[in-house]
């Protein structure tokens, strides 16, 4: 696929990184598998998508009150249990 150079465009998808706590290249990939899903190929559409994910990942961190990086932080926590155990020898 041909390399979109919209500063717009890549300012959307850098939000979304960092919200989703990803790299912009996954960012990238998710507006895009969004765009092939509604057969979108214009950059005006790919903006539109990408500003509707935004705003879904932003709706629901504000509704959970809980935000990604949140979640994230609460699933790399070690349990009492799993305090000492080793994974390589």
């Amino acid at each position: 696929m041909a390399r979109i150079d919209d500063h717009e465009y890549l300012k959307l998808c850098a939000k979304l990184a960092s919200f989703l706590s990803v790299s912009i290249a996954a960012a990238k990939k998710k507006i895009d598998l969004a765009c092939a899903s509604e057969g979108v190929r214009d950059i005006s559409s790919r903006k539109e998508i990408a500003q509707k994910l935004l705003q879904e990942v932003t709706n629901t961190s504000m509704k959970d009150g809980k935000s990604i990086t949140n979640q994230l932080d609460n699933l790399l926590e070690a349990l009492a249990e799993e305090e000492n155990f080793m994974v390589e020898d």
